[in-house]
C-alpha cells in the first residue's frame, strides 16, 4: 500500500492532475503523519489542523473544476519559525518572543506559498533566533534526528528537515546564514537548497545582511527546483532581492562537458574517514558517468574569524534593539546566543569593515575559481550527526559550532548557490550529504548537477538491490 506521506510534491501533483488523489488526502496523511511522529522527533513548533484541512478542500475544489493555482497546489508544505506568517506565532523559538501580538503579515515566503495553493500546515522548529547549526529551544524542546532519535538533526532549520525526511509535509521552507538549509539536509537524508542571495525575498530585513538566504528542502532535487519556481519571485519588501526570473528553475541546462572540481576537505578541513569515503564514490560515479572531474582546491582563507564577527555582530544589534523595546523580557533563553552576541558588541566599526572587505576578496576570488570551473563539489558536513543537545560534538574539544561547519558558511560569505544531495550512509545507517556549489546565478547549473548525482545514485542503489 502507497503511504501518502511519503509521495513527493511531483507525485502529489501528478495524482491530482489525474484524479487519482486528492489534496484533502494528502494533508490528512500528512497530519496524521505529524501526531505520530512529532512528539518523538519535535518537528513542529506550531500545527494547524484545521487550517490545513480548510486550505486542502479549497484546493481539492479547484483540480476538481480545473483552475488549479500552480502545478503545487494542494501540496502539504511547512515553514520555518522565523518567517512571519498570518494566523500563525512566529515565535523563532525564543520566549523572549512576544506571543499576544497581531500575527497579522506574511513574509514574502509565506505569501508565495498561498498564491501557489500550497497547503501551509504549520510552521517548523528553529534553534533560537536561528543562531546556530543544531535545532534546540526553551519552548519546543530538543529536535531529534529520525534516522537515530539520540541524535541531532542539525540546524538551525531542523525542524523543517524532519518534517519532511518524516513525511510530515513533502517540502518545507527554511532559512540558511551558514548552512542551516544544508547542515540538516544532509543529517537528515534530503535535499535542501540555497539559491543565490537575493533570488528569494526576505522581510522583515535580517540583521545578517547578505548572509542570510531561504531555501526549499524536500525529497527530490526536482521538487525544491518546483519550490524555487514557487519562492523566487521578486517582493517590494526587499529591495536586495534579484529580478524575476524568465526561465523556470526546472529548466535545467545539458551537464555534459560541465567542468566538476572536488575537493575532498577544502585543503584543511578534518573529514571523517566515512562522510569522505562516501563522498568520494559519488564523486567517482560522476567521472564514471563522463563528468569531467578535477580534485583541487579553490585556496580559500580561513574564514572562520570574518564569519563570526558578522555573525555575533548581526545578534548583538538584534538583541539590543530587542531590549529597547522590551527591556529584561528580550533577553533571549540560550547562554550561547547570549555569549555570542555579548562578543559582538564589544567589536568595533573597524572590524566589522575588515570582515565586509574579506568578504569582497572572497567573492572575487570565488568567481575566478568559477571562470575554470562550473561547479564546486565538497561534503556537506565533515562529520556524522552527533549526540543531540550539544552544540557541538562531545569531546571534541570544538569551542564554536561554527568550526564543524567549515563547508557551508563560506558559501553563504560568497552569495554562492549551492545544494546538499543525499549519497549514502555511514556503517552506522546515518546519512551522508554532498554539497555543489555553482557560480552566482548559475543556480539552474546547480540543480541540474545535483539531479545527475540524485539519478547516479538511484542506479547504484538499483544495482545493489539487483544483486
Amino acid at each position: 500500500m502507497t503511504d501518502l506521506a511519503k509521495l513527493t510534491a511531483a507525485q502529489l501533483s501528478a495524482a491530482y492532475a489525474a484524479g487519482e488523489l486528492s489534496p484533502v488526502e494528502a494533508t490528512r496523511a500528512a497530519l496524521q503523519a505529524i501526531d505520530t511522529h512529532n512528539d518523538a522527533y519535535r518537528a513542529f513548533a506550531h500545527v494547524d489542523h484545521e487550517g490545513a484541512l480548510a486550505q486542502a478542500k479549497a484546493a481539492e475544489q479547484r483540480w476538481s473544476e480545473g483552475r488549479s493555482l500552480s502545478a503545487l497546489d494542494g501540496v502539504p508544505v511547512s515553514i520555518k519559525d522565523l518567517f512571519l506568517t498570518q494566523g500563525m506565532p512566529t515565535l523563532a523559538g525564543s520566549p523572549s518572543t512576544d506571543p499576544t501580538q497581531p500575527w497579522d503579515t506574511d513574509s514574502p515566503a509565506a505569501a508565495r506559498l498561498r498564491e501557489n495553493g500550497l497547503v501551509l500546515l504549520g510552521k517548523t522548529t528553529t534553534a533560537e533566533f536561528g543562531w546556530k547549526g543544531v535545532t534546540d529551544n526553551a519552548i519546543d524542546g530538543i529536535t531529534r534526528n529520525p534516522w537515530d532519535p539520540s541524535l541531532t538533526a542539525g540546524g538551525s532549520s531542523g525542524g523543517s528537515a524532519v518534517a519532511v525526511s518524516t513525511g510530515m509535509g513533502a517540502v518545507s521552507v527554511a532559512t540558511d546564514g551558514a548552512g542551516s538549509v544544508r547542515i540538516p539536509s544532509a543529517f537528515c537524508g534530503i535535499v535542501g537548497f540555497k539559491p543565490t542571495y537575493g533570488r528569494i525575498p526576505m522581510y522583515p530585513p535580517s540583521v545578517l545582511g547578505t548572509l542570510a538566504h531561504a531555501g526549499p528542502m524536500a525529497r527530490t532535487v526536482a521538487d525544491v527546483a518546483a519550490m524555487t519556481d514557487v519562492l523566487a519571485v521578486p517582493d517590494h519588501r526587499d529591495p536586495s532581492a534579484d529580478g524575476a526570473e524568465t526561465e523556470s528553475y526546472r529548466a535545467w541546462p545539458d551537464v555534459r562537458g560541465v567542468r566538476v572540481a572536488f575537493s575532498p576537505a577544502l585543503g584543511r578541513v578534518q573529514v571523517d574517514p566515512e562522510v569522505a569515503a562516501v563522498v568520494a564514490a559519488a564523486v567517482a560515479d560522476l567521472a564514471a558517468a563522463g563528468f569531467a572531474v578535477t580534485e583541487t582546491d579553490p585556496d580559500l582563507p580561513d574564514l572562520l574569524g570574518a564569519f563570526e564577527v558578522l555573525w555575533s555582530m548581526g545578534f548583538a544589534h538584534r538583541l539590543e534593539r530587542s531590549r529597547r523595546e522590551r527591556g529584561a523580557a528580550a533577553e533571549p533563553a540560550d547562554p550561547g546566543l547570549r555569549r555570542m552576541a555579548a562578543q559582538g558588541a564589544r567589536l568595533t566599526a573597524y572590524d566589522y569593515q575588515a570582515a565586509q572587505s574579506e568578504l569582497a576578496g572572497l567573492g572575487i576570488r570565488m568567481g575566478e575559481f568559477h571562470t575554470r570551473y562550473d561547479v564546486l563539489i565538497t561534503p556537506t558536513v565533515p562529520i556524522p550527526p552527533f549526540a543531540a543537545g550539544y552544540d557541538v560534538p562531545p569531546g571534541s574539544g570544538l569551542r564554536s559550532w561554527a568550526e564543524w561547519c567549515p563547508f557551508s558558511f563560506p558559501f553563504n560569505m560568497t552569495r554562492q548557490p549551492a545544494i546538499s544531495v543525499p549519497v549514502g550512509f555511514t556503517a552506522q545507517g546515518l546519512p551522508v550529504g554532498l554539497q555543489i556549489v555553482g557560480a552566482r546565478h548559475a543556480d539552474r547549473l546547480v540543480l541540474a548537477v545535483a539531479a545527475a548525482v540524485e539519478a547516479l545514485q538511484a542506479d547504484r542503489r538499483g544495482n545493489a538491490e539487483a544483486k
